[in-house]
């Protein structure tokens, strides 16, 4: 995966726009799609990486099985992807919502093209079958997961597509390594998986939620972090987030440290969402608040697994 801050595929001076849809029932896709077109058209390159977690849950449950959550030693709730979950979660992601998604961007006037992380080994990195796991106050390895860590994305496939005026819309799984060389399809974490992509590209990643961004304080809208410019300010954020943005702070260290120009962290729901991002909306997180800062996200390691 190589970062590229200062070449982007179209020859100009906007870095790519990587959009991390998030797959939460309170999440709607309406605004950011119409957002996209207006990108496009003004030809702002865009690749769109989506999650899906509650669809996942939800035919989990329609099949009668309760989706299975892990916390991990480092405090992060993840999924737990058994061979069965795998099978629901190949039905969801890459198939029912990524076609969907694709649809209306092209309903939008946008030449949207549907991919997941697996066609031509797009994101790939090693499977992890066993995870580390915190049950009843107790460290355990919990076996048989279907996940995986990305160390490896197909920056040359992107830049083609773009350069060819196709918007991507990518979705996890992964392309899983195996231990005897095989490759398996593997779930991954969206937003880790929109942070590859935004490193490998050099772009700009926005990751839009169903909150206004990452606060001091979750309870106090007043709180609101807006501007993350030096480690210090990093630090603070870290310390700040809490549950599902735990993973997205993270996400947003690996993408600077990758080679994103900036992380936005933004409401979906508002007008023009991603528009609004990028001009200063929710919380922007710098690359020189993470460079070269020596910060550590805790449970780094422990977090693959989670679509969200």
């Amino acid at each position: 995966m190589t970062g590229t801050p200062d070449l982007y595929t179209d020859g100009g001076t906007e870095p790519p726009v990587v959009v991390k849809l998030g797959g939460a029932r309170a999440v709607d896709p309406a605004g950011a799609v119409g957002d996209v077109a207006h990108l496009v058209a003004n030809g702002r390159e865009v690749v769109v990486v989506h999650g899906g977690s509650t669809e996942v849950d939800d035919q989990l449950e329609a099949l009668g099985r309760e989706p299975e959550y892990v916390e991990t030693p480092g405090g992060v709730t993840g999924r737990f992807t058994d061979e069965d979950a795998m099978e629901v979660f190949e039905m969801a992601l890459p198939g029912k919502l990524n076609t969907e998604l694709v649809v209306g961007l092209r309903n939008a006037g946008v030449d949207a093209l549907g991919l997941s992380g697996v066609d031509g080994g797009l994101l790939a990195g090693p499977r992890k079958s066993a995870v580390r796991v915190l049950e009843d106050g107790k460290r355990k390895i919990k076996r048989g997961d279907h996940s995986g860590r990305i160390d490896a994305v197909d920056d040359g496939l992107l830049s083609g597509l773009l350069a060819d005026g196709y918007t991507p819309v990518l979705s996890p799984p992964m392309l899983g390594e195996e231990s005897d060389g095989d490759v398996t399809a593997v779930n991954t974490d969206a937003d880790r998986a929109a942070a590859a992509v935004a490193g490998a590209l050099g772009g700009e990643l926005v990751v839009l939620t169903d909150v206004a961004g990452v606060y001091e304080d979750p309870d106090d809208a007043d709180t609101l972090i807006g501007a993350v410019d030096g480690p210090a300010d990093f630090e603070d954020l870290e310390a700040a987030a809490e549950g599902f943005m735990t993973r997205k702070v993270m996400a947003a260290k690996e993408a600077l440290e990758g080679g994103a120009a900036a992380v936005y962290v933004s409401d979906a729901n508002v007008r023009d969402p991603i528009v609004a991002a990028l001009d200063g909306a929710g919380t922007r997180i710098d690359r020189a608040a993470v460079v070269g800062s020596g910060s550590d996200a805790e449970g780094g390691e422990d977090a693959e697994g989670v679509e969200q």
